[in-house]
């Protein structure tokens, strides 16, 4: 059996980027442009770097996905800042373990399916936009939480929250949807956190402080 996989056939390009990004590169180039045929040479440079950080920003490189039918895997990149054990949640009922991902601005920002399913429900909640590394930030923050439905019964829930920056969620799934783990479906825009609640019995493979990978690293095993 192959260790890993694809999730999606790789890109055709050597610097794939997000679709989502493109209005932003391109407004940013149609300015620096602006500034270069006017003889403005030092916006001109400022925006040239702009641009390219923005390109950096939403890069969209592929993943290979470990081939591992029980495994959870992170549906960003980022640093786990927090796990902890929750008797409920918002989204889920019962006991459940939580874990929290933070992107900065210099993380890849395209989420990831953590485990392979049915989507059940997404619920999106309008918010305030406090720094995402906040424990409050889970609660208080816009998010959209798509709750998943395993083969098996199980449900896990991951929570797309928007930070101090990042004032749009991206999102492409329905309710009804089956999804694969590790496929792309959305982002979130400058910098913000996700949040996954696994079944409370599922084995844990992380710590608090690890750097994690969307699609390649593994979260934990549900049982």
């Amino acid at each position: 059996m192959k260790k890993f996989i694809w999730a999606a056939p790789p890109a055709q390009t050597a610097f794939p980027i997000a679709k989502a990004g493109y209005p932003f590169i391109y407004a940013s180039a149609f300015v620096t442009a602006i500034f270069a045929l006017t003889g403005l040479t030092i916006p001109a440079m400022a925006g040239l770097l702009i641009t390219f950080c923005i390109c950096g920003f939403f890069r969209d490189p592929d993943r290979l996905i470990p081939n591992k039918d029980n495994a959870v895997v992170s549906p960003a990149d980022g640093k786990v800042i927090l796990i902890d054990t929750i008797d409920n949640s918002d989204f889920i009922e019962g006991k459940c373990i939580k874990i929290s991902v933070f992107m900065s601005v210099l993380n890849v920002h395209v989420n990831r399916i953590p485990f392979s399913g049915t989507v059940t429900d997404i619920i999106y909640n309008p918010g305030k936009f406090f720094s995402a590394n906040l424990d409050k930030a889970s609660k208080d923050n816009e998010n959209n939480a798509i709750i998943v439905e395993t083969e098996s019964g199980k449900k896990i829930c991951f929570v797309q929250i928007a930070g101090l920056i990042a004032r749009r969620i991206i999102c492409g799934l329905q309710p009804g949807d089956s999804v694969s783990k590790g496929r792309r479906f959305g982002l979130i825009c400058f910098g913000s956190r996700l949040d996954i609640y696994l079944p409370a019995d599922s084995a844990l493979n992380v710590e608090k402080g690890d750097k994690v990978s969307a699609g390649t690293s593994i979260l934990g095993f549900i049982n």
